[in-house]
């Protein structure tokens, strides 16, 4: 296979090449923590071109420990996670492939312990941001422990583990003001995310539904890179984890997904830890899509570079088991907190592929977990410290005597033009053993070089309603960015995997005039859309695991209540509660109903669906009622159905809402229940301003 050794870093055009000439002359030359100058910053060494990442890669290894004990005592991604106590069966045996047990012995109950967290956050921050959910299992099998990392999206961000500290550097607070927290909405994100187009693939699963969870109990989970399988011959098949919810999944509305954090900071906590607590054990099914290397070849993409995917159409996924969580831990500081996860933890039977992030990943995560306590800068003290120049993007950590300006932390960027850079001409350079394509270097395959073809393909898999969703997030997102470049970058980019979603975002942000694409449109293959990358047509018709509310006040009719509530049980749901007061009501019959919540603390956004019975003075009251005008309104704006009697109908028009075909009458329970097993997307339009 041909190959590239770039000079300039990765493949970036215009700016970013510019940039990276320039760095002799306009910038302070990049070096190690010791002052030998960095050569190149975009690669780790290989043994060759698709060859595993060598050890001996000092700048690396120097680079990645510097930045996994950045944060004490906190992890420095992943922080906020929540887990739960499980066991995993095998259903189908994979002998044939494998000779680790826990692939090979059917109906065994091997005890897991499952961790589910945010990426961007500090351990402090909320639960539901627009944000990428950690799943991370580790299963105790009789072959030691087994640790499949993974997320609930199936590639990522970038090709190379060299780029992780500079993605995360981006993706965090800014350094110069701590803030935002938990959240992509900022310059430094998109800065890096527009001189790096191979993360494109992954902003547009960012920004498509599955990064704003309905439940953690609803989403899927996937071990992101190809794994290999041995058998008792030593012969290798490739393989990759796919996890999915029998609850099937789930995701809220953008403002939805907003007002959650006003109304719960630890709404998806609760939610598991309140299923776990009564029983509703969520369950997940495993799944692999197993190849070998000749259909590997066949492949139009390089199933060894973590921002692809395989879609299931071109390789199945096979049910091989299930898990299900039924305990919830007896301490989270001990268990969950404590818990240490790494990918190089795998049975016999069980190996990698030469995935370079995944290399990257075997040595960073021992060496976090080693490190959360350590401190990483002894190279500042005076007798450790380098006596010549020295310059580079490592931070913070414990005992950090340097003060840092500015705020850009990381390399690409267009923010400072004074951050230094990697020079080909005096940088430390390994001696190329070998020859030829297998030639030890710092080099990115070819195979790697199209950025732009599986990002489009994802994007033309959504349906509509989703691919407005898509284009409304780029423009919430890039709306909060200050520097004008870094939107017209990122607008460039988006005319190349799509110019509809192009000319859409740059229209919803005033953007004049239009930017020329960042790339020739032949270079990008048009991929088959995948209808399975979609949420909404798979979204399961099903009460199950959902939550209705049910408004009560004095002089509810009884018989309205008990019939919803009994629809609702036989569907598998669950109901709340809600009355003005948190004491309860006085039903019809003189009976007295508890509540479970007060309108004014749970707005519907906690609810999958509502229904209301009250009689005609009390709607006449809550109709001049901020909290229940909000109520309904909230919930008709975020595509719910409303069961809604005479009495609640005067609430809804003095909020605004004309009721359609969503909107029902409390005693046609069938048809709201039936409505409450999805959305109302039909509705979206009337509601809101998509891109």
């Amino acid at each position: 296979m041909s190959r590239t050794t770039p000079s300039n870093g990765p493949s970036i055009t215009g700016k970013g090449g510019e940039l990276q000439q320039q760095a002799s002359t306009t910038h302070p030359q990049l070096t190690t923590q010791q002052g030998i100058a960095v050569s190149d910053n975009q690669n780790s060494l290989h043994a060759y071109g698709r060859g595993p990442t060598l050890l001996e890669d000092f700048i690396l290894r120097e680079k990645i420990t510097h930045f996994d004990h950045e944060r004490i005592p906190e992890r420095i991604v992943h922080a906020r996670g929540t887990g739960v106590h499980g066991r995993f069966v095998l259903s189908k045996s994979l002998k044939k492939f494998t000779t680790a047990k826990v692939l090979t012995e059917k109906g065994v109950d091997v005890p897991i312990f499952v961790r589910f967290s945010t990426v961007a956050g500090g351990a402090g921050s909320v639960d539901t941001p627009r944000d990428v959910r950690g799943f991370a299992i580790k299963f105790y099998t009789k072959e030691g422990n087994w640790d499949l990392v993974g997320n609930n999206i199936p590639v990522f961000f970038i090709q190379d583990a060299m780029k992780f500290p500079d993605l995360v550097h981006a993706v965090k607070m800014e350094p110069d003001r701590g803030f935002p927290q938990a959240a992509t909405a900022h310059d430094t994100f998109w800065d890096f995310v527009s001189l790096m187009p191979e993360s494109l693939h992954m902003v547009m699963w960012t920004m498509s539904d599955r990064t704003i969870p309905r439940s953690l109990r609803m989403i899927e989970g996937f071990g992101v890179h190809s794994f290999r399988l041995i058998n008792e011959r030593s012969e290798s098949t490739f393989v990759k984890f796919h996890w999915r919810p029998q609850l099937g999944i789930q995701s809220t509305v953008w403002d939805e997904a907003a007002k959650l954090q006003s109304a719960d900071n630890d709404f998806h906590r609760r939610d598991m830890f309140d299923a776990v607590q009564s029983g509703r054990f969520p369950v997940w099914d495993l799944y692999v899509q197993l190849f070998t290397q000749e259909q590997a070849d066949q492949l139009p993409y390089d199933h060894l570079d973590p921002t692809k995917l395989i879609p299931e159409e071109v390789i199945p996924l096979d049910k091989i088991g299930s898990f299900i969580l039924d305990r919830w831990p007896d301490n989270f500081f001990a268990e969950t907190e404590q818990v240490a996860f790494c990918p190089a933890n795998v049975p016999p039977g069980i190996d990698f592929s030469n995935d370079p992030l995944l290399q990257g990943r075997l040595f960073s995560y021992l060496d976090t977990q080693l490190s959360r306590l350590g401190g990483p800068n002894f190279s500042q003290i005076p007798i450790n410290a380098p006596k010549c120049p020295f310059a580079n993007f490592q931070r913070d950590g414990h005992m950090q005597m340097q003060q840092p300006k500015g705020r850009v932390a990381y390399e690409p960027s267009s923010l400072d033009p004074a951050s230094p850079r990697a020079s080909m001409e005096h940088g430390f350079r390994s001696f190329a053993e070998g020859a030829g394509d297998d030639a030890k270097g710092r080099v990115r395959p070819e195979s790697f070089a199209d950025h732009y073809s599986q990002a489009r393909m994802f994007y033309r898999s959504q349906s509509e309603v989703e691919q407005a969703h898509m284009a409304s997030a780029l423009v919430f997102e890039l709306s909060k960015v200050q520097t004008e470049n870094v939107r017209s970058a990122m607008v460039s980019h988006l005319l190349v995997i799509d110019p509809d979603l192009g000319k859409r975002v740059a229209a919803g942000l005033g953007l004049e005039p239009m930017p020329k694409p960042a790339a020739d449109e032949q270079r990008v293959n048009d991929l088959a859309p995948s209808p399975a990358l979609r949420i909404i047509d798979r979204m399961l018709p099903t009460l199950e695991g959902r939550c209705i509310a049910i408004l009560v006040d004095d002089g509810s009719n009884v018989q309205s209540v008990v019939a919803l509530v009994k629809a609702i049980e036989s569907q598998n749901a669950s109901f709340t509660i809600v009355a003005p007061k948190v004491g309860g009501a006085k039903l019809s019959d003189g009976t007295f109903c508890k509540a479970d919540a007060q309108l004014a603390g749970a707005p519907s956004a906690q609810f999958d669906a509502v229904a209301s019975v009250l009689t005609m003075a009390v709607g006449e009251r809550l109709s001049h009622d901020a909290a229940a005008q909000d109520w309904f309104r909230d919930a008709f704006g975020h595509l719910k159905a409303i069961a809604a009697c005479k009495a609640t109908r005067l609430i809804l028009q003095s909020a605004g809402v004309e009721p359609d075909e969503g909107v029902f009458a409390p005693e046609d329970i069938q048809a709201f229940l039936k409505a409450a097993a999805t959305r109302l997307w039909s509705r979206e339009s009337k509601v809101r301003t998509l891109a």
